[in-house]
C-alpha cells in the first residue's frame, strides 16, 4: 500500500496573523537565489471542472525512465540549493550525527532464535552499514555466514535485503534483493552447504517467498509493469524459470494485490489477494503445492479476514460481524463455515492471531493500549503483564510451531527496545536483551505521559508525550509533534535514540494518535478516511492547539515531521494552519493527490480508491479530493520554514509530487522563510540505504528544524 495520508480543508480559513519570520534566506550568508521552476500552461477537465497544473512538466513522460534534461536540471538545481543552504550548518549536522552514532552499538547483534536444528541471528560489524546473517547448529558448533549484506552492497549506491527465508531442510536460502530503490526485488537462491549462488528466479519479485515442505520449490509473488503484485508463482529448483507455474493470478480486480505466507504449523501455504478493505485467501498444502488452491471465503465488500492453522483447524480473524473483529474456527474441509470463538467487542479490538501448538497468541488493543494474550485450546486465557502504564509490545520472531517460550519485542517512550522470552508455564518474562546505548542513557532523567485533548467535534484524542526532567510547562517550551494517520496504522509510543538529541536540547516530543490510524479501534480508522478524511488533519491541528492550551508550547514553537502519509499530513496542516509551526519536514510526501488518483496507470492508484475515493468515476470524490489536495491548495500566504524530500526511484510516491509541490510553494508563498527540496537521485521511498547514510539524513532534518526554531543547543 502507499503509506500516504490525505488532507482535507472544508473551506479556506481567514488568513491568520503570521509569526515573525525565522530562518529566512537572508540570514544565510552567500546563499544564492533559490531555483524557480518554469510555469508551463497545462490544464485538464474532469466532471466539467477545469484544473490548471503549470508544473505538470516535472513529471517525465517517459517515467519510470527519467531522462528529460529539463526535469533533471531542475532537480539538480534544487539539490545544489539544499547543499548551499545547509553548508553553514554542517558543524551542527556533524555534531548531531556523532551524538546519534554514539548511541548505537556498532557491533550490535540480534538475539539468536531457534528454528529446527539451527540457531539464527544477524550482526553488524563495527563500522558496517549493513547486517551479516549467521547460523550455527543448535547443539553447538561453528557459526556460518548465510548472507553477507556488506559484501552484496559493495560498490552500490543503494541496497536493501527485503526478505531472507531458509528452506525447511536448512539447505537453501531465498533472498529478495533490491539494489536501486525501485522495490522490484531479485529472488536469489543460495546453497548454504556450499555458499554458492544457485539461481535467480525472478527480477520483479516482491514480498516474502515461501518454501514448500520438501525444500525443493519456492512460492513467490511478482509485480507487473505497473508495480502491482498480481500473481503467485511456483519455481522448482534447478528447472528453467519458463517452467514456473502460476498458482494464482488476480484478474478480477485491478486494485487487488497478491501475497503469500504459511501457517504457523507449516501445513498450508496461504495465497492472499485483496485491497485495504476486502480480501480472500486460498490454502494450498505445503507438501502438495500443485494441488488446486482451496478458497476459504469469497471476497465481499468491506469484509476482511486473516487466518492461521493448528490442531487440524483454521483460526479466522474477521470483521464480518463486528467492526473490531471476532475470532472464529473452521475446518480445512469446510473453510468457509466459521464458528465464533471470541465475539466482537466495542471495548476489545482484536488485531492479530498466531496459532502455536499450546496457545493462540492474540494481539489486542484496549483504550488505545496494546496487550498480548495467550489463549489455550480449552478456552483458558491470560494476559502478559508489563510494569509501565504506556508501552508498545509485539510478538517477535517465533518460527517454530511449539517453542518453549514466546519471543516478544517491547519498548516505551523511556525504555529502550527490549527482547523478552515469555515462559507461560511459570508466567515469567526473561530479559534477553536491552538495547545498549554506548554513550550512556539514564531513563530516570526522562518523563512520559499520556494525556487527552478535545477535538473540534467532541472526541477525546490521546497524545503520548516524553521530555527530559526540568522541562517547564510555561507555554514557552519547544515541541516536536508527530503523527501518521492512514491505513489503520497506529504509530506506537516506542523508543528512539535519535529523539534524545531533541529532548536533551529542551524539546518535548509528542505523538498525536489521530483518526486514520486504528489507535482506538477499527472505527477510529474508518472515521479518518474517504469522506471523513478531514478528521485526520483536524485532529492533528487540534492536538497542537490542545498542547498549547495545556502550556506545553506556543504557536510557532512546534516543529513537525512526517513521511509519506505523514508527509501528506504536513501538506494539509501548513496550508490550513501555517502559524502553528516553527519548522516542517515533509519526507516523500503524497501531496499531488488529485492528479495521482486520476491516473489509473500509476502502480497503486486503483488500490487506493477505497482509501481516498475514486475521482475518475465519482464527481463528489473529485471535488472532495480537490478541496484538500495540498498541491492544489497552495495559496498566497506565509508558510513556515520547510524541508521537503523525495526519491527519484520511489514508486509509492513518485518524485514529481514533492518536486511539483516545492515549485508551486516557491511561486506562491509570500514569506522569506527557507524552503528546501532534496531529491535522492539513487534511492526510493525509504531514502538512502545503510545505517550511517540514513542516520545522516536524520541529522540533516534535525539540524534544519533546530536552526529554523532558533535553538541549536
Amino acid at each position: 500500500m502507499r503509506l500516504v495520508a490525505i488532507c482535507l480543508m472544508l473551506a479556506a480559513a481567514p488568513l491568520a496573523a503570521q509569526p515573525q519570520p525565522r530562518g529566512t534566506m537572508s540570514q544565510i550568508p552567500d546563499l544564492p537565489a533559490p531555483p524557480v521552476a518554469e510555469q508551463r500552461p497545462h490544464s485538464f477537465e474532469h466532471h466539467g471542472i477545469r484544473v490548471d497544473d503549470p508544473y505538470h512538466w516535472l513529471k517525465d513522460q517517459s517515467y519510470p525512465t527519467v531522462d528529460d534534461e529539463d526535469v533533471l536540471s531542475y532537480l539538480r538545481a534544487e539539490n545544489a540549493y539544499f547543499e548551499a543552504a545547509m553548508a553553514p550548518h554542517h558543524p551542527l549536522v556533524e555534531e548531531l550525527l556523532q551524538e546519534m552514532r554514539g548511541r548505537i552499538q556498532e557491533d550490535d547483534s540480534s538475539v539468536p532464535v531457534r528454528d529446527g536444528e539451527w540457531m539464527y541471528w544477524w550482526a553488524f560489524q563495527t563500522g558496517a552499514q549493513y547486517r551479516t546473517w549467521y547460523r550455527r547448529p543448535a547443539s553447538g558448533g561453528e557459526q556460518q555466514v548465510i548472507f553477507d549484506e556488506p559484501r552484496e552492497a559493495e560498490g552500490k549506491q543503494y541496497f536493501q535485503l527485503g526478505a531472507l527465508e531458509i528452506s525447511p531442510d536448512g539447505r537453501y536460502a531465498a533472498a529478495m534483493v533490491d539494489d536501486s530503490g525501485s522495490e522490484r526485488f531479485e529472488l536469489r537462491i543460495r546453497d548454504l552447504a556450499t555458499g554458492e549462488h544457485v539461481e535467480t528466479v525472478t527480477e520483479v519479485g516482491i514480498g516474502q517467498p515461501v518454501w514448500t515442505a520438501d525444500s525443493r520449490s519456492v512460492v513467490f509473488t511478482e509485480v507487473n509493469d505497473n508495480w502491482r503484485s498480481y500473481r503467485a508463482r511456483l519455481h522448482r529448483l534447478g528447472e528453467p524459470t519458463v517452467n514456473d507455474r502460476t498458482l494464482y493470478e488476480e484478474t478480477e480486480n485491478v486494485a487487488f494485490t497478491v501475497g503469500v505466507g504459511k501457517t504457523q504449523d507449516r501445513r498450508f501455504i496461504l495465497i492472499n489477494t485483496g485491497e485495504n478493505i476486502s480480501n480472500e485467501i486460498r490454502i494450498v498444502p505445503a507438501d502438495d503445492p500443485l494441488a488446486e488452491p482451496v478458497l476459504v471465503a469469497r471476497r465481499r465488500p468491506y469484509i476482511q479476514y486473516s487466518l492461521d492453522a493448528s490442531h487440524g483447524k483454521l483460526w479466522v480473524l474477521t470483521n464480518d460481524e463486528h467492526v473490531n473483529f471476532r475470532l472464529a474456527e473452521a475446518s480445512p474441509e469446510a473453510p468457509g463455515e466459521w464458528r465464533t470463538v471470541i465475539a466482537g467487542s466495542d471495548q476489545v479490538y482484536l488485531r492479530g492471531i498466531t496459532a502455536f501448538r499450546d496457545h493462540l497468541v492474540i494481539g489486542v488493543r484496549i483504550g488505545g493500549l496494546v496487550q498480548i494474550r495467550l489463549r489455550d485450546y480449552e478456552g483458558g486465557e491470560e494476559r502478559i503483564a508489563f510494569p509501565e502504564p504506556t508501552y508498545t509490545v509485539s510478538l517477535g520472531n517465533n518460527p517454530e510451531y511449539a517453542p518453549a517460550a514466546y519471543r516478544l519485542n517491547y519498548a516505551s517512550l523511556v525504555t529502550p527496545p527490549t527482547v523478552y522470552d515469555y515462559h507461560p508455564a511459570d508466567d515469567r518474562l526473561e530479559t534477553l536483551k536491552v538495547q545498549r546505548i554506548p554513550s550512556g542513557y539514564d531513563p530516570t532523567q526522562y518523563v512520559s505521559e499520556r494525556i487527552t485533548v478535545p477535538t473540534r467535534d467532541g472526541r477525546q484524542l490521546p497524545v503520548s508525550i516524553v521530555y527530559r526532567r526540568g522541562f517547564e510547562r510555561n507555554g514557552q517550551g519547544k515541541l516536536f509533534l508527530y503523527a501518521y494517520g492512514a491505513y489503520g496504522f497506529a504509530y506506537p509510543p516506542g523508543f528512539n535514540t535519535n529523539r534524545l538529541s531533541l529532548l536533551d536540547r529542551g524539546y518535548a516530543f509528542a505523538i498525536a494518535h489521530i483518526r486514520g490510524g486504528d489507535d482506538l479501534g477499527y472505527q477510529w480508522y474508518l472515521d479518518g478516511k474517504l469522506d471523513r478524511r478531514a478528521n485526520t488533519f483536524n485532529d492533528f491541528v487540534d492536538a497542537a492547539r490542545g498542547l498549547i492550551a495545556q502550556d506545553y508550547t506556543s504557536a510557532g514553537n512546534t516543529a513537525t515531521q512526517g513521511g509519506s502519509a505523514g508527509g501528506e499530513l504536513m501538506g494539509a496542516v501548513v496550508n490550513s494552519d501555517p502559524e502553528l509551526w516553527g519548522a516542517v519536514v515533509a519526507d516523500v510526501p503524497f501531496v499531488d493527490v488529485l492528479n495521482t488518483m486520476l491516473d489509473d496507470t500509476l502502480p497503486l492508484t486503483p488500490g487506493e480508491w477505497n482509501e481516498w475515493g475514486n475521482p475518475i468515476a465519482d464527481r463528489a470524490a473529485f471535488e472532495y479530493i480537490r478541496s484538500y489536495s495540498p498541491y492544489d491548495n497552495v495559496r498566497a500566504q506565509a508558510y513556515p520554514p520547510m524541508l521537503i524530500t523525495g526519491g527519484l526511484n520511489d514508486p509509492p510516491v513518485t518524485y514529481w509530487e514533492p518536486a511539483k509541490w516545492a515549485a508551486r510553494l516557491r511561486g506562491t508563498k509570500t514569506d522569506d522563510n527557507l524552503l528546501l527540496l532534496k531529491i535522492n537521485m539513487g534511492a526510493g521511498h525509504g531514502g538512502q540505504s545503510g545505517r550511517w547514510t540514513r542516520l545522516r539524513e536524520v541529522a540533516e532534518a534535525y539540524a534544519f528544524m533546530l536552526t529554523q526554531m532558533g535553538a541549536e543547543r
